[in-house]
């Protein structure tokens, strides 16, 4: 299963506020530069993240964003969640799929499940918080 540029984005901006003074709001812009991402790309997922409750937006010339819960409350599985629907890796396990013609005698069936359950649990367990503070990988020597 391969997850969106919107997941990706979108956690790496709420991962970039989480490294900040909360108290003072972010210019989009700023964020964009940081972490190499389209400001316009940046702003669509930024309105969905607002409206879900995981950032807060402030108007003017020092405004921006800001986290709108702490980052210990920020599960990472209902980010991506969000931002990409779900988490299934086969139309067949989402809930408003069509009837799989297969369904009846799936063998494969199990090895999705799975999959899915796997996922789910690794990005439930983990938080805003825990992603934040995790160690930038080594870089390979040229």
């Amino acid at each position: 299963m391969r997850l969106s540029s919107r997941s990706e984005y979108g956690l790496r901006a709420l991962v970039a506020l989480a490294h900040r003074d909360n108290a003072l709001p972010v210019p989009l812009r700023l964020i964009a530069e940081e972490e190499n991402i389209s400001e316009q790309y940046l702003e669509q997922i930024f309105v969905e993240l607002r409206r879900a409750g995981f950032v807060s937006s402030v108007r003017g010339a020092k405004g921006g964003y800001r986290l709108a819960r702490d980052p210990e409350s920020i599960v990472v599985g209902d980010v991506v969640r969000l931002l990409e629907g779900t988490l299934a890796p086969m139309d067949c396990l989402t809930e408003d799929s069509r009837p799989c013609v297969h369904e009846e005698g799936c063998r494969t069936r199990l090895v999705w499940q799975r999959i899915q359950s796997s996922i789910e649990d690794a990005l439930g367990s983990m938080t805003l918080a825990e992603a934040a503070g995790a160690p930038l990988p080594a870089r390979a020597a040229n």
